[in-house]
C-alpha cells in the first residue's frame, strides 16, 4: 500500500570531511570546486545527494568517488545537520561524515559536479559554500578528540 502526505519534504544530502595527515600534527582537508550553482566556482565538501534506494553510508562512499576519485576510505558519521536555511534551493538536511585519507595529489581526479579537488591547510581555507565551514569545525574537533587518545 502507497501512503502520500500533503506536506512537502526535505531532500537529504550526505557531506564528507576528509582529512590527510601531512606531516606531524599538520592536517589538510580536501575540497571541490563546485560546477554548478548554488555557489557555483566556490570550495565546498564532496558531497551530495542520497538515491532513493542508497543508504547514507553507500551515498557517501559514491559521492567522493564520483566527485574527487578517491576510494576505500573509512568514514564515521559525524551528526546531521539541519538548518532550515542552509542549502538556498529548498530545505536539505544533510548526514555528516569524516574519515582519514592517505592520497596524494595525483590520486584526485575531480569528476560529477566538481571541477577541480584539492587538499587545503586547514588553517587557509578558502570561503565556503553551504554551511561547511561549521561542518568542518565539527569534525575537525571529533578526529583531535579520538587523535588525542
Amino acid at each position: 500500500m502507497s501512503y502520500t502526505y500533503e506536506y512537502p519534504r526535505p531532500a537529504v544530502t550526505v557531506d564528507a570531511v576528509i582529512f590527510k595527515l601531512k606531516k606531524e600534527e599538520e592536517l589538510n582537508i580536501l575540497l571541490i570546486e563546485r560546477k554548478n550553482d548554488p555557489f557555483k566556482g566556490m570550495w565546498a565538501l564532496p558531497g551530495g545527494f542520497v538515491d532513493k534506494e542508497e543508504t547514507l553510508e553507500a551515498c557517501v562512499v559514491r559521492e567522493v568517488e564520483e566527485e574527487t576519485g578517491l576510494k576505500d576510505i573509512r568514514f564515521f558519521q559525524l551528526e546531521a545537520f539541519s538548518e532550515p536555511d542552509r542549502d538556498p534551493r529548498h530545505r536539505t538536511i544533510t548526514v555528516a561524515f569524516w574519515g582519514f585519507s592517505k592520497a596524494g595529489d595525483a590520486s584526485l581526479r575531480p569528476g560529477s559536479d566538481a571541477v577541480n579537488a584539492r587538499w587545503f591547510d586547514l588553517n587557509h581555507l578558502p570561503p565556503l559554500a553551504f554551511d561547511h565551514d561549521k561542518i568542518i569545525k565539527k569534525a575537525l574537533k571529533r578526529a583531535l578528540e579520538i587523535m588525542a587518545k
